[in-house]
Protein backbone atom coordinates (compact mmCIF):
# COMPACT_ATOMS: atom_id res chain seq x y z
CA UNK A 1 0.00 0.00 0.00
CA UNK A 2 1.47 3.47 -0.87
CA UNK A 3 0.45 6.88 1.02
CA UNK A 4 -2.23 9.12 0.79
CA UNK A 5 -1.34 12.73 0.70
CA UNK A 6 -3.45 14.81 3.17
CA UNK A 7 -4.46 18.36 2.50
CA UNK A 8 -2.27 20.46 4.91
CA UNK A 9 -2.11 24.06 3.01
CA UNK A 10 1.62 23.62 4.54
CA UNK A 11 4.48 20.59 5.06
CA UNK A 12 3.68 17.55 3.53
CA UNK A 13 1.43 15.05 4.92
CA UNK A 14 1.84 11.12 4.17
CA UNK A 15 -0.60 8.76 5.29
CA UNK A 16 -0.43 4.88 5.41
CA UNK A 17 -3.58 3.43 6.47
CA UNK A 18 -7.32 4.29 6.14
CA UNK A 19 -7.95 8.19 6.14
CA UNK A 20 -11.60 8.26 6.88
CA UNK A 21 -10.34 5.93 10.77
CA UNK A 22 -8.05 9.13 11.65
CA UNK A 23 -9.29 10.35 14.52
CA UNK A 24 -10.46 14.37 14.32
CA UNK A 25 -8.10 14.76 17.06
CA UNK A 26 -5.21 12.98 15.68
CA UNK A 27 -6.29 14.94 12.06
CA UNK A 28 -5.90 18.57 13.84
CA UNK A 29 -2.93 17.40 15.22
CA UNK A 30 -1.29 16.42 11.85
CA UNK A 31 -2.41 19.60 10.59
CA UNK A 32 -0.71 22.01 13.59
CA UNK A 33 2.24 20.26 12.78
CA UNK A 34 2.88 20.45 9.59
CA UNK A 35 2.10 24.16 9.83
CA UNK A 36 4.90 24.67 12.04
CA UNK A 37 7.42 26.84 10.19
CA UNK A 38 10.35 24.35 10.57
CA UNK A 39 8.73 21.19 9.25
CA UNK A 40 10.34 19.56 6.06
CA UNK A 41 7.48 16.69 5.59
CA UNK A 42 5.42 14.55 8.11
CA UNK A 43 4.65 10.83 7.69
CA UNK A 44 2.16 9.09 9.62
CA UNK A 45 2.12 5.40 10.21
CA UNK A 46 -1.39 3.16 10.30
CA UNK A 47 -0.98 2.76 14.07
CA UNK A 48 -1.73 6.45 14.80
CA UNK A 49 -3.67 7.81 17.21
CA UNK A 50 -4.08 11.24 19.11
CA UNK A 51 -1.28 11.83 21.42
CA UNK A 52 0.16 14.70 23.97
CA UNK A 53 2.16 17.43 22.01
CA UNK A 54 2.13 15.37 18.64
CA UNK A 55 0.08 12.56 17.31
CA UNK A 56 1.10 8.90 17.90
CA UNK A 57 2.63 7.05 15.17
CA UNK A 58 3.99 10.16 13.42
CA UNK A 59 7.56 11.06 12.03
CA UNK A 60 8.24 14.39 12.14
CA UNK A 61 11.74 15.82 9.71
CA UNK A 62 12.38 19.66 10.80
CA UNK A 63 14.66 21.84 9.29
CA UNK A 64 16.75 22.58 12.52
CA UNK A 65 14.68 23.11 15.15
CA UNK A 66 12.88 19.94 17.14
CA UNK A 67 9.71 19.81 19.43
CA UNK A 68 10.24 17.77 23.10
CA UNK A 69 6.51 17.66 23.44
CA UNK A 70 6.98 15.69 19.39
CA UNK A 71 9.61 13.59 20.75
CA UNK A 72 7.40 12.77 24.18
CA UNK A 73 8.27 11.60 27.96
CA UNK A 74 9.65 8.52 27.16
CA UNK A 75 12.79 9.58 25.97
CA UNK A 76 13.89 6.30 23.86
CA UNK A 77 11.48 4.14 24.44
CA UNK A 78 11.57 1.24 22.47
CA UNK A 79 12.07 -2.82 21.62
CA UNK A 80 13.84 -5.30 21.97
CA UNK A 81 13.73 -8.89 20.25
CA UNK A 82 16.32 -12.14 20.25
CA UNK A 83 15.52 -15.43 19.15
CA UNK A 84 16.85 -18.46 20.86
CA UNK A 85 17.85 -22.20 20.56
CA UNK A 86 14.69 -23.53 21.93
CA UNK A 87 11.72 -24.48 20.58
CA UNK A 88 7.94 -25.12 21.53
CA UNK A 89 8.61 -28.59 22.44
CA UNK A 90 11.15 -27.59 24.95
CA UNK A 91 8.28 -25.23 26.97
CA UNK A 92 6.27 -27.12 29.89
CA UNK A 93 2.55 -26.78 29.56
CA UNK A 94 2.43 -24.76 32.54
CA UNK A 95 4.52 -21.46 32.34
CA UNK A 96 3.89 -19.69 35.72
CA UNK A 97 7.20 -20.99 37.28
CA UNK A 98 8.83 -18.99 33.78
CA UNK A 99 6.87 -16.06 34.19
CA UNK A 100 7.92 -15.99 38.04
CA UNK A 101 11.21 -16.37 37.41
CA UNK A 102 11.29 -13.30 34.83
CA UNK A 103 9.06 -10.91 37.58
CA UNK A 104 11.68 -12.08 40.43
CA UNK A 105 14.81 -11.11 38.00
CA UNK A 106 13.61 -8.06 36.68
CA UNK A 107 11.60 -5.43 38.57
CA UNK A 108 7.67 -4.50 36.77
CA UNK A 109 5.91 -1.51 37.85
CA UNK A 110 7.46 1.11 39.81
CA UNK A 111 9.92 -1.24 41.23
CA UNK A 112 13.75 -1.07 41.49
CA UNK A 113 16.26 -2.67 41.79
CA UNK A 114 17.67 -2.63 45.63
CA UNK A 115 21.11 -1.77 44.73
CA UNK A 116 22.87 -0.79 41.34
CA UNK A 117 23.46 -3.74 39.02
CA UNK A 118 27.29 -4.40 37.80
CA UNK A 119 26.56 -4.48 34.53
CA UNK A 120 30.16 -6.12 33.61
CA UNK A 121 28.79 -8.59 35.93
CA UNK A 122 25.83 -9.46 33.75
CA UNK A 123 28.04 -9.46 30.16
CA UNK A 124 25.44 -6.95 28.14
CA UNK A 125 27.82 -5.96 25.89
CA UNK A 126 27.41 -2.66 27.03
CA UNK A 127 30.93 -0.93 26.81
CA UNK A 128 32.00 2.38 28.07
CA UNK A 129 29.35 2.53 30.69
CA UNK A 130 31.47 4.05 32.75
CA UNK A 131 32.57 6.83 30.83
CA UNK A 132 28.81 7.61 29.96
CA UNK A 133 27.76 7.24 33.47
CA UNK A 134 30.60 10.39 34.31
CA UNK A 135 27.91 12.19 31.60
CA UNK A 136 24.95 12.29 33.86
CA UNK A 137 26.70 15.60 36.17
CA UNK A 138 26.25 17.33 32.81
CA UNK A 139 22.67 16.93 32.67
CA UNK A 140 19.90 19.61 33.68
CA UNK A 141 20.30 21.06 36.85
CA UNK A 142 16.59 18.75 37.65
CA UNK A 143 18.45 15.69 37.30
CA UNK A 144 20.84 16.34 40.53
CA UNK A 145 23.09 13.83 42.13
CA UNK A 146 20.70 13.21 44.98
CA UNK A 147 18.93 11.52 42.03
CA UNK A 148 21.72 9.28 40.88
CA UNK A 149 20.91 6.48 43.25
CA UNK A 150 17.71 6.26 41.53
CA UNK A 151 18.61 6.24 38.03
CA UNK A 152 21.35 3.49 39.06
CA UNK A 153 18.26 1.17 40.57
CA UNK A 154 16.22 2.05 37.68
CA UNK A 155 18.11 0.52 35.22
CA UNK A 156 17.09 -3.15 33.85
CA UNK A 157 14.01 -2.49 35.18
CA UNK A 158 10.67 -2.45 33.35
CA UNK A 159 8.22 0.12 34.13
CA UNK A 160 4.42 0.04 33.88
CA UNK A 161 1.77 1.25 31.27
CA UNK A 162 2.54 -0.67 27.90
CA UNK A 163 6.03 -1.99 28.48
CA UNK A 164 6.20 -5.71 28.52
CA UNK A 165 8.14 -8.51 28.64
CA UNK A 166 7.34 -11.47 26.57
CA UNK A 167 8.11 -15.02 25.55
CA UNK A 168 6.76 -15.90 21.69
CA UNK A 169 6.76 -18.67 19.24
CA UNK A 170 7.27 -17.72 15.33
CA UNK A 171 4.98 -19.75 13.28
CA UNK A 172 8.16 -22.13 12.73
CA UNK A 173 7.62 -22.72 16.45
CA UNK A 174 11.09 -21.06 17.66
CA UNK A 175 10.74 -18.99 21.44
CA UNK A 176 11.53 -15.83 20.76
CA UNK A 177 12.70 -13.40 23.95
CA UNK A 178 10.90 -9.52 23.08
CA UNK A 179 10.87 -6.59 25.70
CA UNK A 180 9.70 -3.10 25.59
CA UNK A 181 10.50 -0.19 27.89
CA UNK A 182 12.27 3.47 27.77
CA UNK A 183 14.15 5.62 30.07
CA UNK A 184 12.19 5.51 33.17
CA UNK A 185 12.16 8.24 35.85
CA UNK A 186 15.33 10.03 34.04
CA UNK A 187 13.80 10.45 31.01
CA UNK A 188 10.45 11.42 32.06
CA UNK A 189 12.86 14.19 34.59
CA UNK A 190 14.10 15.65 31.73
CA UNK A 191 11.79 15.42 29.00
CA UNK A 192 9.38 17.93 31.44
CA UNK A 193 12.34 19.88 32.10
CA UNK A 194 12.83 20.90 28.37
CA UNK A 195 8.97 20.73 27.60
CA UNK A 196 8.13 23.51 29.93
CA UNK A 197 11.36 25.43 29.37
CA UNK A 198 10.31 25.50 25.20
CA UNK A 199 6.97 26.89 26.14
CA UNK A 200 8.57 30.24 27.47
CA UNK A 201 10.45 30.98 24.44
CA UNK A 202 9.29 34.04 22.65
CA UNK A 203 9.73 32.31 19.17
CA UNK A 204 6.74 29.72 20.35
CA UNK A 205 4.54 32.84 21.37
CA UNK A 206 2.00 32.97 18.50
CA UNK A 207 2.15 28.67 17.59
CA UNK A 208 -1.25 26.92 17.11
CA UNK A 209 -0.50 24.18 19.91
CA UNK A 210 2.17 25.45 22.75
CA UNK A 211 2.68 22.04 23.40
CA UNK A 212 4.65 22.04 19.79
CA UNK A 213 7.00 24.59 21.13
CA UNK A 214 10.32 24.02 19.30
CA UNK A 215 13.68 24.63 20.24
CA UNK A 216 16.36 25.87 17.59
CA UNK A 217 20.23 25.19 16.18
CA UNK A 218 22.39 27.33 17.39
CA UNK A 219 20.45 28.69 20.72
CA UNK A 220 22.39 27.37 24.15
CA UNK A 221 18.71 25.64 24.50
CA UNK A 222 19.00 23.67 22.10
CA UNK A 223 21.89 22.85 22.93
CA UNK A 224 21.08 21.89 26.35
CA UNK A 225 17.84 19.79 25.16
CA UNK A 226 20.15 17.96 22.75
CA UNK A 227 23.23 16.73 25.48
CA UNK A 228 19.69 15.35 27.90
CA UNK A 229 18.37 14.33 24.87
CA UNK A 230 20.67 11.79 23.59
CA UNK A 231 21.34 10.91 26.74
CA UNK A 232 18.26 9.57 27.95
CA UNK A 233 17.92 8.22 24.49
CA UNK A 234 21.24 5.89 25.85
CA UNK A 235 19.96 5.36 28.89
CA UNK A 236 17.10 3.78 27.20
CA UNK A 237 18.80 1.76 25.19
CA UNK A 238 20.75 0.28 28.20
CA UNK A 239 18.37 -0.15 30.01
CA UNK A 240 16.58 -2.41 27.54
CA UNK A 241 20.04 -4.38 27.33
CA UNK A 242 20.34 -4.75 31.21
CA UNK A 243 17.20 -6.52 31.08
CA UNK A 244 18.00 -8.68 27.84
CA UNK A 245 20.66 -9.93 30.12
CA UNK A 246 18.58 -10.49 32.84
CA UNK A 247 16.08 -12.19 30.75
CA UNK A 248 18.04 -14.76 29.16
CA UNK A 249 19.96 -15.49 32.94
CA UNK A 250 16.11 -16.25 33.79
CA UNK A 251 16.06 -18.47 30.58
CA UNK A 252 19.17 -20.17 31.31
CA UNK A 253 17.96 -20.80 34.95
CA UNK A 254 15.39 -23.28 33.69
CA UNK A 255 16.64 -24.39 30.09
CA UNK A 256 20.83 -24.47 30.79
CA UNK A 257 21.48 -25.80 27.40
CA UNK A 258 19.28 -22.81 25.66
CA UNK A 259 21.55 -19.85 23.56
CA UNK A 260 20.61 -17.12 21.97
CA UNK A 261 21.04 -15.23 18.79
CA UNK A 262 21.90 -11.49 18.38
CA UNK A 263 19.51 -8.74 19.55
CA UNK A 264 17.48 -6.67 17.68
CA UNK A 265 17.40 -3.09 19.37
CA UNK A 266 15.02 -0.27 18.08
CA UNK A 267 13.85 2.84 19.75
CA UNK A 268 10.58 3.97 18.35
CA UNK A 269 10.38 7.44 20.41
CA UNK A 270 13.11 9.17 19.64
CA UNK A 271 14.91 11.86 17.39
CA UNK A 272 17.95 10.95 15.27
CA UNK A 273 20.31 13.49 12.65
CA UNK A 274 19.43 11.66 8.85
CA UNK A 275 19.69 13.35 5.74
CA UNK A 276 16.65 12.99 3.26
CA UNK A 277 15.49 14.87 0.17
CA UNK A 278 19.22 16.28 0.03
CA UNK A 279 18.70 18.10 2.95
CA UNK A 280 20.38 17.54 6.77
CA UNK A 281 16.90 16.70 9.13
CA UNK A 282 16.41 16.18 12.28
CA UNK A 283 13.88 13.31 12.67
CA UNK A 284 11.25 13.05 15.80
CA UNK A 285 9.38 9.45 15.66
CA UNK A 286 6.99 9.15 17.80
CA UNK A 287 5.67 5.96 17.75
CA UNK A 288 7.49 4.94 15.13
CA UNK A 289 10.30 3.03 13.96
CA UNK A 290 13.83 3.60 11.79
CA UNK A 291 13.14 1.17 8.15
CA UNK A 292 16.03 2.07 6.46
CA UNK A 293 16.91 -0.34 3.48
CA UNK A 294 18.29 -3.35 5.92
CA UNK A 295 17.46 -2.44 9.17
CA UNK A 296 15.78 -4.95 11.16
CA UNK A 297 13.13 -4.02 13.43
CA UNK A 298 9.79 -4.99 15.98
CA UNK A 299 6.36 -3.87 15.59
CA UNK A 300 4.49 -5.54 18.73
CA UNK A 301 0.80 -6.64 18.41
CA UNK A 302 -1.31 -6.17 22.25
CA UNK A 303 -1.53 -8.70 24.85
CA UNK A 304 -3.63 -11.88 22.63
CA UNK A 305 -2.18 -10.55 19.04
CA UNK A 306 0.81 -11.15 16.89
CA UNK A 307 4.03 -9.58 16.64
CA UNK A 308 6.41 -8.97 13.97
CA UNK A 309 10.21 -9.11 13.02
CA UNK A 310 10.51 -6.65 10.09
CA UNK A 311 13.12 -5.35 7.76
CA UNK A 312 13.49 -2.14 6.64
CA UNK A 313 12.47 -1.49 2.49
CA UNK A 314 13.91 2.14 2.78
CA UNK A 315 10.80 4.11 1.61
CA UNK A 316 12.20 7.93 1.11
CA UNK A 317 8.24 8.83 1.23
CA UNK A 318 8.28 7.49 4.65
CA UNK A 319 11.47 9.35 5.67
CA UNK A 320 12.21 5.20 6.14
CA UNK A 321 10.11 4.72 8.89
CA UNK A 322 7.48 2.13 9.49
CA UNK A 323 5.00 1.57 12.94
CA UNK A 324 6.03 0.66 16.39
CA UNK A 325 2.80 -1.78 16.86
CA UNK A 326 -0.98 -1.98 16.79
CA UNK A 327 -1.75 1.54 18.12
CA UNK A 328 -4.74 2.15 20.49
CA UNK A 329 -8.01 2.45 19.11
CA UNK A 330 -9.50 3.59 22.10
CA UNK A 331 -7.92 5.55 25.62
CA UNK A 332 -7.54 3.51 28.73
CA UNK A 333 -10.04 4.93 30.29
CA UNK A 334 -12.40 3.84 27.74
CA UNK A 335 -10.92 0.18 28.43
CA UNK A 336 -11.26 0.38 31.49
CA UNK A 337 -15.08 1.25 31.96
CA UNK A 338 -15.90 -1.27 28.82
CA UNK A 339 -13.98 -4.56 29.90
CA UNK A 340 -13.58 -5.90 32.96
CA UNK A 341 -11.34 -8.70 33.78
CA UNK A 342 -13.30 -11.82 32.81
CA UNK A 343 -12.83 -10.14 29.05
CA UNK A 344 -9.19 -9.95 29.50
CA UNK A 345 -9.08 -13.33 30.50
CA UNK A 346 -11.02 -14.44 27.28
CA UNK A 347 -9.37 -12.11 25.13
CA UNK A 348 -5.64 -13.48 26.37
CA UNK A 349 -6.70 -17.44 26.70
CA UNK A 350 -3.66 -19.74 25.98
CA UNK A 351 -0.98 -16.41 27.12
CA UNK A 352 0.53 -16.54 30.94
CA UNK A 353 0.03 -13.28 32.08
CA UNK A 354 -1.90 -10.96 34.43
CA UNK A 355 -5.60 -11.17 33.92
CA UNK A 356 -6.30 -8.71 36.49
CA UNK A 357 -8.53 -5.70 36.72
CA UNK A 358 -5.51 -3.54 36.76
CA UNK A 359 -3.89 -4.43 33.59
CA UNK A 360 -7.54 -4.44 31.40
CA UNK A 361 -6.24 -0.69 30.39
CA UNK A 362 -4.30 -3.74 28.26
CA UNK A 363 -6.67 -5.39 27.11
CA UNK A 364 -6.38 -6.25 23.14
CA UNK A 365 -9.09 -5.20 21.76
CA UNK A 366 -8.61 -1.82 23.23
CA UNK A 367 -5.33 -1.69 20.49
CA UNK A 368 -6.13 -1.91 16.41
CA UNK A 369 -5.77 -5.18 14.12
CA UNK A 370 -1.93 -5.65 13.61
CA UNK A 371 -2.68 -7.62 10.94
CA UNK A 372 -4.49 -4.41 8.93
CA UNK A 373 -1.59 -2.64 10.41
CA UNK A 374 0.93 -4.70 8.55
CA UNK A 375 -1.08 -4.92 5.48
CA UNK A 376 -1.10 -1.18 5.51
CA UNK A 377 2.41 -0.44 5.31
CA UNK A 378 3.78 -3.68 2.50
CA UNK A 379 5.73 -0.99 1.11
CA UNK A 380 7.35 0.05 4.31
CA UNK A 381 8.82 -3.11 6.15
CA UNK A 382 8.84 -7.08 4.89
CA UNK A 383 8.14 -9.49 7.86
CA UNK A 384 10.91 -11.86 8.19
CA UNK A 385 8.87 -13.65 11.53
CA UNK A 386 5.47 -13.34 12.71
CA UNK A 387 5.30 -14.09 16.84
CA UNK A 388 3.00 -14.75 19.11
CA UNK A 389 3.19 -14.68 23.13
CA UNK A 390 2.89 -17.45 25.53
CA UNK A 391 4.44 -15.61 28.55
CA UNK A 392 3.81 -11.77 28.92
CA UNK A 393 4.87 -9.94 32.33
CA UNK A 394 3.50 -6.49 32.46
CA UNK A 395 4.13 -3.72 35.16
Amino acid sequence: MSFTSLKSGAAPIRLWGDVDSLEPQAKSQLHNIAKLPWVHGVAVMPDVHYGIGATVGSVIAMRGAVSPAAVGVDIGCGMTAQRTSLTASDLPDDLGRLRADIEAAIPVGQASHKRSLDVKGLKTGLHGWHEFWKSFGDLAPSASSRLEARVLKQLGTLGSGNHFIEVCLSDDEEVWLMLHSGSRYIGNLLARHHMERAKRLPHNADLPDQDLAVFVAETPEMTAYRRDLFWAQEYARRNRAVMAALLRKAVKKRFPRARFDTEISAHHNYVAEEAHDGRDLLVTRKGAIRAAKGDMGIIPGSMGASSFIVRGLGNGDAFESASHGAGRKMSRSAAKRRFSAEDLAAQTEGVECRKDAKVVDEIPAAYKDIDEVMAAQSDLVEITARLRQVVCVKG
